[in-house]
């Protein structure tokens, strides 16, 4: 079973139902281009959450297409076969140019591919878009895949309570200074932001609740406008 069905399988058997505070559709966000890198992984999820939300969603799959987008979602997935998707088709050099200009959310395997080289296995081919140190899969195999409520808090917001989905999650091991912690799992961080970029280790396409990514597409917004 290939991580797709494996993710579609355990969020059907656990997912939780649509958080009561979900954000409504912001229109402003109808004029932001969001893509989301389809190589491998539960790609088609984050897109449905974008369209929910009132942004459109653009598929990722070769270099000239992130000249069509304001940000990139980088999704889970399994990061090795992600790995050798973005070298088959020489993309490293253009999403190292994006991260330098414009947001990106990694959720899981994104995660690995936006931390600091000298954190993962994979030395020549991370973005380093976050000062952060990362352990591939240490949350547990895919039999040990688990929920947990977790205590969010963003900027210029009260705390809500969110339904994380933890699938062969990494762990941040260590963050650099410029990092914002903005959800913890058991004392570690899960949900980050560095500047304009974010990561969570946790799979929030997999759940019913739009916050996380309403909050992106806000950032998204903020970078658009020069803010």
């Amino acid at each position: 079973m290939d991580i797709i069905a494996q993710e579609r399988s355990f969020s059907e058997s656990i997912a939780a139902k649509k958080g009561p505070s979900s954000d409504k559709v912001n229109k402003s966000f109808s004029k932001l281009k969001i893509g989301v890198l389809a190589l491998q992984g539960a790609f088609a999820k984050h897109c449905e959450m974008i369209t929910k939300l009132g942004a459109s969603s653009i598929l990722v799959k070769k270099p000239e297409d992130l000249l069509k987008i304001d940000a990139l979602i980088i999704p889970g997935g399994e990061s090795t076969t992600m790995l050798h998707q973005i070298r088959f088709i020489n993309l490293f050099p253009a999403l190292h140019d994006f991260a330098r200009h414009k947001p990106i959310f990694g959720t899981c395997a994104g995660l690995i591919l936006m931390s600091n080289q000298k954190s993962t296995v994979h030395k020549d081919d991370s973005l380093e878009a976050l000062d952060v140190v990362v352990e591939r899969n240490a949350f547990g195999r895919q039999v040990e895949s688990f929920k947990a409520n977790l205590e969010v808090m963003l900027p210029a917001s009260k705390s809500f309570s969110y339904p994380a989905i933890f699938i062969r999650a990494p762990r941040i091991k260590q963050i650099g200074p410029k990092v914002t912690i903005l959800s913890a799992y058991e004392g570690e961080p899960v949900l980050i932001q560095q500047g304009i970029h974010m990561a969570s280790s946790f799979h929030p396409e997999l759940t019913d609740d739009l916050r996380i990514h309403s909050y992106f597409l806000s950032q998204v917004e903020k970078s658009k406008n020069g803010n």
